[in-house]
């Protein structure tokens, strides 16, 4: 089959373009003809929190990707539209993560099905942002009619996307392991990369923080005092995308700052390894979520976890099995983090990941895209 997937890609960064160039590869391996077309301009610099948008990493090898979509320039949506209707590929996968883009994405796909042949199915991050604004169920809405049918990758954003007026085929799939940031390494490798010493345990926070990652609440568990004395670190390794003050407050209220390495940056696709690999627990405490990419590294790299009880993170990590779900409050995070140090579950937690890990492979998702795909054809567009 002919496929084109519309989404963040090279030269873009981030889990969103991983996600697109790891689904364009399993599709390729398949045997379907595959292409990426992603932006030429994603953000105005001005919404963008972070330092830059870009990578500066090679393109991902086999791959075929056009910056083609500029996310504010209507006569550009109505070109790309219209290349992609001339291309006429079976299936356009748009992945849709943030409201912003609904404008464009939902002309270019009432364009691109004009031929009579694609039909569009779209994976959806999120059907309503993590951060809110009145105008959001107005603008998913507007693209959610343009549509021949969706994957979800948690219940919430199924039962987020089923408050609208949908008629096209939804498929719940979670989200597959990122397995594409390279091979686990030895842990004393991976410490020695990060210059950190190996008589420690670590516990890692990854990814950009934001108010609802919660890095305020497991501050406030690291800050307990059972876990004073374990010889243990907390890495926290990603951008700030607002004020770190505070974060850094809570830090100097608790004393812990020498337990603490903070990687304030962008954390490149080489060093992914290093960061899961060093971990003994990642913990992920989340006020708000729908799925996560670093569950699923944390998959990949066979490291146990602790995730709050909010969206499909429940959904991802079994627990008891392969590591903690408890409700996003510091008391709870830290009665977790000093039972996994007392009496030492990472063994038993890394086994159970190894087991579950199965159930989060690649050709899961393109099996449920093709099932979508299948039956939208037997739904009356609008």
């Amino acid at each position: 089959m002919r496929i084109l997937i519309l989404g963040t890609a090279h030269p873009y960064r981030g889990g969103l373009a991983s996600y697109i160039e790891r689904l364009a590869t399993q599709f390729m391996a398949e045997g379907h003809e595959t292409e990426i077309f992603t932006f030429s301009l994603q953000y105005p610099g001005f919404l963008f929190p972070g330092k830059t948008q870009y990578t500066d990493a090679p393109p991902p090898p086999g791959l075929k990707i056009r910056r083609v979509l500029n996310s504010v320039n209507p006569f550009n949506w109505i070109r790309t539209g219209r290349l992609i209707r001339k291309k006429e590929p079976d299936i356009l996968i748009i992945k849709y993560w943030h409201p912003f883009m609904a404008p464009a994405f939902s002309m270019v796909a009432r364009s691109a099905v004009k031929n009579g042949i694609t039909r569009v199915i779209c994976i959806f991050d999120n059907v309503i942002p993590h951060e809110k604004s009145i105008i959001d169920r107005f603008l998913t809405g507007l693209f959610v009619r343009t549509i021949n049918g969706a994957i979800v990758m948690s219940t919430s954003v199924m039962y987020d996307l089923k408050t609208f007026k949908i008629n096209f085929p939804v498929r719940f799939n979670p989200h597959p392991l990122f397995d594409n940031y390279g091979s686990p390494v030895p842990r004393e490798e991976a410490l020695g990369k990060l210059g950190l010493p190996a008589d420690h345990s670590y516990l890692l926070f990854f990814g950009f923080i934001r108010a609802y990652k919660g890095l305020d609440i497991l501050l406030e568990a690291f800050g307990d005092v059972r876990l004073r004395g374990k010889k243990v670190k907390l890495i926290i390794a990603g951008e700030f995308y607002e004020d770190d003050r505070p974060y850094r407050d809570i830090i100097n209220k608790y004393g812990i700052d020498d337990e603490i390495i903070l990687f304030d940056r962008f954390i490149r696709e080489d060093e992914v390894a290093s960061f899961f690999c060093a971990a003994d627990l990642v913990v992920q405490p989340y006020r708000s979520a729908t799925q996560s990419g670093v569950t699923q590294i944390a998959y990949h790299y066979e490291k146990p976890m602790l995730v709050t009880d909010v969206g499909g993170l429940s959904e991802i990590v079994s627990d008891g099995v392969s590591g903690y779900v408890v409700k996003p409050d510091p008391g709870y995070v830290a009665d977790a983090l000093a039972d996994f140090f007392d009496n030492d579950r990472y063994t038993q937690f890394t086994e159970g990941v190894i087991k579950e890990k199965d159930k989060f492979t690649w050709d899961k998702l393109t099996g449920k895209v093709m099932e979508v795909y299948e039956e939208s054809k037997k739904y009356i567009t609008e």
